[in-house]
């Protein structure tokens, strides 16, 4: 195979990748059941006037399946990161208790579980929207090329195998997460 080809599907192979590696991140934040720190990983809070990660200024532990524990590294971010917890409206009621916020993850219903395993089949579609995306910009550049019919079919072969093998795995990561969602 020649290199302009190969550095087509190399291309298409990152794209695809991409896709993938930001569907991983946008399920992990999808809660399904028990706390996990990831739950408020898109939590900012006001640090001084800037907008700033709760990871970056406070400690977020899960003593137990049920709870999410936040040390702040300092003592006056309480009340900010209470108030940056709320406005993330991610439906926590945090409490402090003038050393750390504790909050109580409470278990899902029924209707929550569907919810969020729609909005994981959503970034799913998303993901594979993108895998899509990388196979058509691939087969438009492979067209563009000055190379055989025959090797831009077989070309355009490789790219689809190549979407096929990365749809599967997004088949695979939602159908994982759908069951630990609705898993009771």
């Amino acid at each position: 195979m020649n290199e302009e080809i190969e550095f087509i599907l190399d291309t298409a192979k990152e794209a695809m990748n991409n896709a993938i590696d930001h569907l991983i991140k946008e399920l992990r934040s999808i809660r399904a059941g028990k706390a996990t720190p990831s739950m408020l990983t898109n939590v900012m809070v006001d640090y001084y006037g800037s907008q700033t990660p709760l990871s970056q200024v406070a400690n977020v532990n899960t003593p137990d399946a049920r709870t999410i524990s936040i040390q702040p590294w300092e003592k006056n971010m309480l009340q900010e990161i209470e108030k940056a917890i709320q406005l993330a409206n991610l439906g926590f009621n945090p409490m402090n208790n003038g050393d750390l916020i504790m909050i109580n993850v409470p278990p899902l219903t029924e209707e929550r579980r569907i919810g969020l395993a729609k909005q994981a089949k959503s970034e799913a579609e998303h993901a594979k929207v993108g895998i899509r995306n990388a196979r058509k910009d691939a087969n438009n550049e492979i067209k563009k090329t000055t190379i055989s019919d025959d090797m831009k079919k077989i070309a355009e072969e490789d790219i689809q195998k190549l979407t096929d093998k990365f749809v599967k795995e997004i088949d695979e990561k939602f159908s994982l997460k759908e069951k630990e969602i609705m898993k009771v």
